[in-house]
């Protein structure tokens, strides 16, 4: 009798617990919205029971329909889960391995990539797959106003992608597009449409009220509709008129997310292998971190497996703690909610504050002491080569990341700081790198660069219009009064662009970066922003070399000047005042012709490389000619054979140049209707004198 007693005072513990957590969420979920705002969803899962269901506003404000159980909302990204999950299950079924190769399913991606595109790698976005909303964006054509937009566009989009933003597998970035693709071979691998096989695969979960879209004019049953309040204090509907799916676009009822949650914590109860293996990391991965369409760090110091999910004013949160045996889901259709905080709020109720293990890296103990703290300004490059600048505002240390708002250095001691908003996140300066140093002990390196002089001659080589085949956006970049502008069609006007680097530009969180060929000369612009890196842009026009260089008070100019009947060619060397009036002047050259592509300033003068007729071997032969710094004439040597050999540029090396340029070969001397012939990138090494020490022919131009 006694044990029952005690028995029964501990149900009544637990009941008096249980009822005060529930009146805790009742009071957040209250204090987030009234009941005539959009709505809110908040359910909790514990120990394999629904413990909390509860729901708050309006399912559509045009008519007062509240939102209930059988309100539909869309969880957005929080559906990966769902989708890979199939892909998971067709594994488990050995209808597809997580190793195939992508274009088994999909031959048309990527024909020229040779490393393995794996479906794994789609998964935990690692597949270097660019996300198509992004290069929608670039296209200035986002996918929110692209009416009936489907998967099959976007699938479209990104077979024009000849190449990958990195190596599959090499490093992480989230993706849509890898989802999408997914649906193909969930198609593909089980021989039905996505949306017949998905809804059977949903159904047999328990989830009967749960579909992906098909068509955004499809009524769907007790849909919740979302909203955005634009900062007037005005509800607006958010409007969705896209045919998406996979990557997101699940309409659901917090019902049956909250009987998918119960499955998932009986899971090893119930023997389910598939909801086992879909909450681990994915075998063979680079990466450890997301896994199966989940997040698979910890959160709020627990370990966790979460992900979130935004489209318009649709937004959900799923948080599960598996060794608490307890899940919190979220979703609203309330723009003015985040899910993920709300849910954070709620977990908080049940979890015991938990302090963070802290463990540093051990090199943080090495900070070096002896720079001066002016020595540590400047730009750093992180591992996937994004430059972040260290400033100084107003006496305070900044750390910025490309056109991000800066963020403020705290000084702990010398050449240590904490970051502002998180004083965990340490940063230390070394020798030529700087480290950030987290609390778990991970940290990432960068490397100290330093920042190149950026010349008015640099400035005029990037103008020049840039063309993507694979987006057909073409952008261009003009250079007047001093200032360095880039137009792309979609703006209303050129926006200035910011120098940060020879060979990096900014503009808004557009990251560009130059290519050069050679022989240095600007041939191409890789676009980085967001989701989408290096995409590729081509240089259509001005593709020049180096004609002049910038001195004080003026420009020592090189060029090519024509005879009157045309019969012959000159190079003029001219030094100029700012204004572009001539100082002086000097010609080079023979009887025949002679043609300046690009000038080298030295130590002693000047070094003029072009090609000539007038002297050599062959027909024409690289030209180099070294003046003193009144362009008088020291030497002249020309480097070549029979055929043609041009010169377009050089470099300076510890005993004197490289000059680079093009050299031809044939199969005939004497049959020049049936001879083969290839020209190919030509490096000559010369001495301060001109003598040739060396030369290496290259790759085919």
């Amino acid at each position: 009798m006694k044990k029952i007693i005690i028995l029964f005072t501990f149900l009544i513990s637990i009941s008096i617990v249980a009822q005060n957590q529930i009146k805790k969420i009742d009071s957040i979920v209250n204090s987030k919205l009234s009941d005539n705002d959009p709505g809110l969803f908040v359910g909790v899962v514990k120990s394999g029971n629904i413990i909390y269901e509860g729901y708050k506003g309006l399912a559509n404000l045009q008519h007062n329909v509240k939102v209930d159980e059988n309100s539909r909302s869309n969880i957005a990204s929080t559906a990966k889960q769902f989708t890979a999950l199939m892909i998971l299950n067709l594994a488990l079924e050995e209808k597809l391995s997580l190793e195939d190769d992508i274009r088994k399913y999909l031959p048309k991606l990527y024909p020229n990539v040779k490393e393995k595109i794996k479906i794994r790698h789609l998964l935990n976005h690692t597949s270097g797959v660019r996300d198509f909303y992004d290069l929608m964006s670039v296209q200035q054509e986002p996918w929110w106003r692209r009416e009936g937009l489907d998967n099959d566009d976007a699938i479209e989009l990104l077979e024009k992608q000849e190449d990958l933003a990195f190596t599959p597998g090499s490093r992480y970035m989230y993706s849509n597009s890898g989802y999408t693709l997914l649906t193909k071979i969930i198609e593909a691998s089980s021989g039905e449409k996505f949306h017949d096989y998905s809804e059977k695969f949903l159904k047999n979960l328990g989830m009967k009220n749960t579909i992906f879209l098909k068509n955004y004019m499809q009524v769907i049953p007790n849909q919740a509709l979302p909203y955005s309040d634009w900062g007037d204090g005005v509800w607006q509907q958010y409007p969705m008129i896209t045919n998406l799916y996979g990557d997101g676009f699940l309409f659901t009822t917090l019902r049956d997310q909250l009987i998918f949650e119960q499955a998932i914590q009986n899971a090893k109860f119930n023997n389910n292998r598939l909801l086992i293996e879909s909450q681990k990391a994915i075998a063979n991965s680079e990466i450890k971190t997301y896994g199966f369409g989940l997040e698979l760090e910890d959160r709020l110091n627990y370990k966790s497996v979460h992900h979130s999910g935004g489209t318009g004013s649709y937004h959900s949160q799923t948080i599960r703690f598996p060794e608490e045996k307890l899940t919190v889901f979220v979703m609203s259709t309330n723009s003015k909610l985040w899910s993920g905080q709300i849910a954070d709020e709620i977990a908080r109720l049940f979890l015991p504050r938990k302090e963070e293990v802290v463990a540093y890296d051990k090199e943080l103990e090495n900070v070096s002491n002896d720079i001066t703290t002016s020595k540590i300004f400047g730009q750093y490059l992180s591992p996937e080569n994004y430059l972040i600048r260290i400033e100084a505002k107003d006496e305070i240390l900044t750390w910025r990341n490309g056109n991000n708002n800066p963020i403020e250095l705290t000084k702990e001691k010398q050449n240590l700081y904490s970051i502002s908003y998180n004083n965990k996140l340490k940063v230390g300066f070394f020798n030529n790198k700087m480290i950030l140093f987290y609390p778990t002990g991970k940290s990432i390196v960068y490397s100290k660069i330093s920042k190149e002089k950026v010349t008015i001659a640099d400035l005029e080589s990037y103008v020049g219009e840039y063309y993507s085949k694979e987006l057909d956006v073409e952008f261009s970049v003009a250079y007047i009064n001093e200032k360095l502008s880039i137009s792309l069609h979609g703006w209303d006007e050129a926006k200035d662009l910011e120098v940060l680097n020879r060979n990096e530009l900014l503009v808004f969180d557009y990251i560009l970066k130059i290519e050069r060929d050679q022989f240095n000369r600007v041939i191409g612009i890789l676009l980085t922003t967001n989701r989408i890196l290096n995409n590729k842009f081509i240089k259509k026009t001005n593709l020049k070399f180096q004609p002049k260089i910038e001195t004080k008070g003026g420009s020592i100019n090189v060029t090519t000047i024509g005879s009157k009947d045309d019969s012959s060619s000159q190079i003029l060397l001219t030094k100029n005042y700012a204004n572009g009036n001539e100082i002086w002047s000097k010609q080079f050259g023979g009887k025949s012709y002679d043609k300046a592509s690009s000038i080298l300033n030295t130590d002693d003068g000047y070094l003029i490389v072009g090609s000539t007729s007038s002297f050599g071997k062959g027909n024409y032969d690289m030209f180099v000619i070294k003046t003193d710094k009144n362009g008088k004439k020291i030497w002249q040597k020309t480097y070549g054979d029979f055929y043609n050999e041009y010169g377009f540029s050089a470099d300076t090396t510890n005993n004197g140049y490289i000059i680079k340029g093009s050299i031809q070969s044939c199969t005939s001397n004497t049959d020049v209707v049936n001879r083969d012939c290839a020209t190919n990138v030509w490096f000559v090494t010369i001495d301060k004198n001109g003598k040739e020490l060396s030369n290496i022919v290259l790759e085919e131009i």
